[in-house]
């Protein structure tokens, strides 16, 4: 058959759902894939419930609730200071991956170029090329994931239009700093492109350490399309709601896309988003505070199992090296020999990679309960005592 879209045809099944497909075949605990576990706030669930009964079921605005793009604005103010105009630049979409997908559509071209700092989300790739753009990677390399400012300004030409930028990044918990906030900026400007900051982790920042959205610097806040999830915030990954904070001139066109794509999101779910936007500091704090000792939970066992593990300030992820425990460095052998040999699933870092050539680093999601964290900690020991046993032998 010819009527069928390559790009979509080629792509295959994402490694997360192949590892977690692995994962249920063999009874392993799914570190793999990043849904948490036991985190979701009951506020919400109970406001979700209300306004199922009490509220409307039918199309709401195309543009999201008030009460939700209120909350986005109000939400940002609270916590990054940033000074938001909900009717103008404010839209809520069914999850950040539509609000990336609307983005693309709206504001690419064909063979308009995107500039990606990898390693990235696997439906950054796919989502610009079906827009017609192409991908241009620059890639940070471990063990310090810097950005390489001349290769990112060598990635540049006259057909640049994007650079989409994620902090906190999955998979690696990397906060771009100030400096390298300025760099991207001053680069922006320089060559007249839109940053697209996907900061769905934006409340997931661990040990006091500040977290600044590109949104407030003000000589690009014309030039940013800022991206935020429910999701992450409310560890409610089904629900699929997203929102999208621009400047009205690069809002409208993304707006016309997502009346294209989904038009609304459920109204239930919107009401209550709304809600959990505006819970007290308290909660926020307390996530933060919560994901933190799982992360320490996760990480010790880790080393201890012989891992290197680097800090992990943000996300719900930890990055460990394989290299003392593989030689191959063979990211994806090794993540499938450690879910059949241990009973624990993560995922290949090499998948975040376009030319999947970085093969020494396997992620981990420690958003999970506490006695899954230690158990999976218990088999990795016990693995660990079993590999040893079978190399001195």
């Amino acid at each position: 058959m010819t009527a069928i879209n390559p790009i979509f045809a080629s792509s295959g099944t994402s490694i997360f759902e192949a590892m977690s497909r692995l994962a249920t075949d063999t009874g392993a605990i799914n570190l793999g894939q990043g849904f948490p576990e036991g985190f979701e706030p009951q506020e919400l669930i109970e406001a979700a419930v209300i306004a199922l009964r009490t509220g409307s079921h039918q199309y709401p605005p195309m543009m999201g609730l008030p009460a939700l793009r209120q909350a986005v604005a109000d939400n940002a103010r609270r916590f990054l200071g940033l000074s938001v105009d909900w009717e103008r630049e404010v839209l809520v979409t069914s999850g950040a991956t539509e609000a990336l997908a609307d983005t693309f559509l709206a504001l690419l071209q064909p063979d308009d170029e995107v500039i990606l700092i990898e390693p990235v989300y696997d439906a950054y790739a796919t989502l610009i090329r079906r827009a017609g753009g192409r991908v241009v990677p620059v890639r940070l390399a471990p063990p310090d994931w810097a950005i390489d400012t001349e290769r990112l300004r060598a990635a540049i030409t006259d057909r640049t239009r994007l650079i989409v930028v994620n902090t906190p990044m999955n998979p690696i918990g990397k906060i771009f700093t100030p400096e390298e906030r300025q760099l991207i900026a001053d680069i922006a400007i320089e060559q007249d492109l839109v940053i697209v900051a996907d900061e769905v982790y934006e409340h997931l920042v661990f040990d006091d350490r500040p977290f600044h959205s590109f949104f407030a610097l003000p000589s690009i806040r014309d030039r940013v399309v800022r991206i935020g999830s429910a999701g992450k915030s409310f560890s409610l990954t089904g629900w699929k709601v997203g929102y999208v904070t621009a400047e009205s001139h690069l809002l409208q066109p993304i707006a016309r896309a997502h009346q294209y794509v989904t038009f609304t999101t459920p109204p239930a779910l919107q009401s209550a988003v709304a809600v959990g936007l505006n819970l007290p500091d308290a909660y926020f704090l307390n996530l933060r505070k919560a994901l933190a000792g799982r992360r320490d939970v996760l990480v010790s066992g880790l080393r201890q199992a012989g891992f290197n593990v680097a800090d992990v300030p943000a996300t719900y992820f930890a990055v460990a090296d394989i290299s003392p425990l593989d030689r191959k460095a063979d990211d994806l052998a090794f993540a499938r020999h450690l879910t059949l040999s241990s009973g624990v699933t993560p995922v290949p870092v090499s998948s975040f990679y376009g030319a999947r050539d970085v093969t020494s680093h396997i992620r981990f999601c420690f958003a999970k309960s506490e006695s899954t964290l230690k158990e999976a900690v218990e088999r990795l020991a016990r693995w660990r005592a079993g590999e040893a046993l079978e190399v001195a032998s």
